[in-house]
């Protein structure tokens, strides 16, 4: 794995103005990173990466490479484009395992936290280290919001994640699991007990439904939920996945390592409407899974879906699929126990919360970014918004010192 490694970063072209860089959303000085891992000096090249996304060591491994930085790579033309993924996390993992992360001195303010996902983990790595004192909650039991209940295991590793939960700990970072906000603890009440600013990263949790006859059978499951704990459940040989997104695939890919033996995924369109990425796609291929084009369910039952084809060449005909289990997987939103429950915080028709570029919500002192902001992105997208957020928090505190002091 090691030559590899190298092999592909002694292909990067060092280019003066990196279209790599460009095309990622956190800006990851990747030719910098490089040069420097070539050069034998890791350390460095770990500690800038790091300062500059804080779960490089996450991103580089769920990141869709393809549509971002390896994508942009000027190799792609012609030849295989630099594993910028690959070198990443060798480098992250390195520096992630050398760093010794320690407390530094509290600048006295406090800062909610709500949602220990990609957008929480890394404003909380980011605000931490600069003195802030920090109190992260989180309704599970576990921290890593979508990192851990909604990434299937062969794609990320957990033990990363608990790995970088004694990093937040050694960093100062208090955490209170198992807490829902909105509930028995609402915001007004963390104003109350001294919070400078609260942060809502709590995901997009709420399964959409399709409001078809047979949707509540016992049969049919929600594919966020599956992804929770998919050992709990008992699909049986035959399973069919309603929708074509990344959760799909995943769910359809994780249904094949649990014991099922036949997973399709079952859409009204063609491959080139899928929402999912590409690869995505021809990873399910290879890990079997089959896909029925160009068919909309109509109904669920106990013996799987009735549904129309929507094929051109053979519209409007009614046909059955046999399913042992059903997976409905069209996108999720958010739950609203936060907003319902507060006063000020404004929200889409979709249910998102509204925030402008800076992640400010239309209540003073409450932040919010990631998935809750936007729908389901990607982990890196998540941290991008967050870096903004972060510096609009130092700005927000910094002018109510100014404020207190007059």
């Amino acid at each position: 794995m090691m030559q590899h490694i190298i092999n592909s970063a002694q292909t990067c072209l060092d280019c003066k103005k990196p279209k790599c860089q460009k095309g990622c959303p956190v800006n990851t000085p990747i030719a910098e990173m490089i040069r420097l891992f070539l050069a034998g000096d890791i350390k460095i090249a770990g500690e800038k990466i790091f300062e500059n996304n804080p779960l490089s060591i996450i991103c580089s491994l769920v990141c869709p490479h393809e549509k971002h930085c390896e994508g942009h790579c000027v190799l792609n033309k012609k030849y295989t484009p630099v594993n910028v993924g690959g070198i990443e996390n060798y480098i992250s993992t390195y520096y992630m395992n050398y760093k010794e992360f320690e407390k530094p001195k509290s600048n006295g303010h406090n800062i909610a936290i709500i949602g220990s996902g990609p957008a929480g983990i890394s404003l909380a790595m980011i605000l931490a280290l600069k003195g802030y004192e920090i109190t992260m909650y989180e309704g599970h039991d576990k921290i890593g919001g979508v990192l851990r209940y909604g990434i299937p295991d062969f794609r990320l590793d957990k033990s990363i994640l608990d790995e970088l939960l004694l990093k937040l700990k050694k960093i100062g970072v208090k955490i209170r699991p198992n807490t829902l906000i909105g509930k028995n603890i609402t915001i007004d009440e963390l104003f109350r007990d001294g919070y400078k600013a609260v942060f809502i990263g709590t995901g997009v949790w709420t399964p959409k439904k399709l409001g078809l006859k047979g949707e509540t059978l016992g049969n049919v499951h929600f594919a966020i939920d599956y992804l929770k704990s998919p050992k709990a459940y008992n699909l049986g040989k035959k399973v069919v996945i309603v929708g074509a997104g990344n959760v799909a695939m995943d769910v359809a890919r994780t249904a094949i390592r649990n014991g099922s033996r036949e997973v399709s995924i079952m859409y009204r369109k063609g491959f080139e409407q899928m929402s999912a990425e590409k690869l995505e796609v021809e990873y399910a291929k290879i890990d079997g899974v089959k896909f029925n084009l160009y068919k909309l369910p109509l109904e669920f039952t106990s013996k799987g879906i009735k549904y129309l084809s929507t094929d051109e060449e053979n519209p409007n005909i009614e046909g059955f699929e046999e399913a042992d289990s059903i997976l409905v997987s069209i996108s999720q939103q958010p739950r609203d126990l936060i907003v319902s429950n507060t006063k000020g915080i404004n929200v889409g028709e979709d249910g998102l919360v509204v925030t402008n570029e800076n992640g400010e919500t239309t209540r003073e002192g409450v932040f919010a970014s990631g998935d809750v902001v936007t729908g389901a992105r990607t982990v890196v997208e998540a941290v991008a918004l967050s870096k903004r957020v972060a510096i609009s928090i130092e700005k927000y505190i910094a002018n109510l010192k100014e404020q207190e002091a007059c």
